[in-house]
C-alpha cells in the first residue's frame, strides 16, 4: 500500500510540474499573428489532418516579379527567453509530389525576435531554425551578439534524416537557452533523437523574448534563387505545442 501511495504522489507531482505553455490543434484560433507574404496563404483545413479534425495548410508560390521573402507562418509571441528550458513540437506533412531535387532550402519552423530598436542592419533575427535542404532535415542554434551582424555565430546540425513527402512527421526540440557554454540542444524526428549536444551556447546575449513560428518559409527562393519546376509548395501542420516536459510537445501525447 505504501509503494502505491508513493507512486500516486510522484505522478501527482509530475503532473503539477508539467506545464504546457501553448498548444494548437491545427486551427486558426489562438495565434498572435500570421505571415503570408505575396501570394502565400495560411488556411485551416479538414481534409488532411494528423490528429483530430483540423490542420493548418501553408502555401507559398514563386513569383518572379516579387523581390521580398516568402513566409506563410502562424506566430506565437513570447515562447522563450534566455535562461529558459523548454520543449517545442509539431507535426508536419509535405505535399505528396514535393520536388526534392534540385535541392533548395525550405524552413519549417523558427524562433525569432524583433531587434529593430538596436538600429542594426537586421531587424528581425531568428535563433533556432528547423528546415529541409533537398530531402535532408537540418537545424541550428545561434549565439554571439545581435549587432553588429558579423558578431552573430551559428552552429548547424545537417543531414540528420531523410524526409519523405506525403507522410506526417513529428518534430520535438528540447533547448536550454543560454548565451554561454552551459546550454544544450536536442531534437527528435518521428520519435528518434537525431541530435543532442551539451555545453554549448544556444542563444544570443540579448535576453528579450522570442516568438515561435511554424509554417513554410521558402528561404531558398529569396537567398539563393528559384530552382526546379515546382513553383507552388504546400506544407500541413498539426498538434503544435510548447511546454516544460517532452509530453507537452509530443504531438502524440495530447
Amino acid at each position: 500500500m505504501l509503494s502505491h501511495s508513493i507512486a500516486h504522489i510522484l505522478c501527482a507531482l509530475s503532473a503539477v510540474q508539467a506545464t504546457q505553455l501553448f498548444s494548437n490543434t491545427g486551427t486558426m484560433s489562438g495565434w498572435d499573428a500570421y505571415t503570408h507574404e505575396d501570394k502565400g496563404t495560411v488556411q485551416e483545413v479538414t481534409n488532411v489532418v494528423y490528429k483530430g479534425s483540423t490542420a493548418l495548410k501553408m502555401t507559398q508560390v514563386y513569383d518572379p516579379t516579387w523581390t521580398g521573402r516568402y513566409h506563410s507562418e502562424a506566430v506565437k509571441y513570447n515562447v522563450y527567453k534566455k535562461g529558459d528550458t523548454g520543449f517545442y513540437g509539431f507535426a508536419f506533412r509535405l505535399q505528396q509530389d514535393w520536388q526534392f531535387s534540385p535541392a533548395s532550402s525550405y524552413n519549417l519552423a523558427q524562433f525569432i525576435a524583433d531587434f529593430t530598436d538596436l538600429g542594426c542592419e537586421e531587424t528581425y533575427m531568428p535563433s533556432t531554425l528547423v528546415w529541409i535542404e533537398g530531402d535532408q532535415l537540418a537545424t541550428r542554434v545561434k549565439y554571439g551578439e545581435v549587432c553588429p551582424t558579423n558578431s552573430q555565430l551559428t552552429r548547424s546540425f545537417k543531414n540528420l534524416k531523410t524526409v519523405t513527402a506525403g507522410d506526417w512527421h513529428r518534430i520535438e526540440l528540447q533547448v536550454n537557452w543560454q548565451s554561454d557554454n552551459t546550454g544544450y540542444f536536442k531534437m527528435w524526428y518521428d520519435g528518434e533523437k537525431v541530435t543532442e549536444t551539451y555545453n554549448i551556447p544556444t542563444n544570443v546575449g540579448d535576453g528579450r523574448p522570442f516568438q515561435f513560428r511554424v509554417g513554410l518559409y521558402a528561404n531558398g527562393w529569396h537567398d539563393s534563387g528559384y530552382v526546379g519546376t515546382q513553383p507552388t509548395r504546400q506544407v500541413w501542420y498539426d498538434q503544435i505545442a510548447a511546454g516544460s516536459v517532452f509530453a507537452d510537445a509530443n504531438p502524440d501525447a495530447w
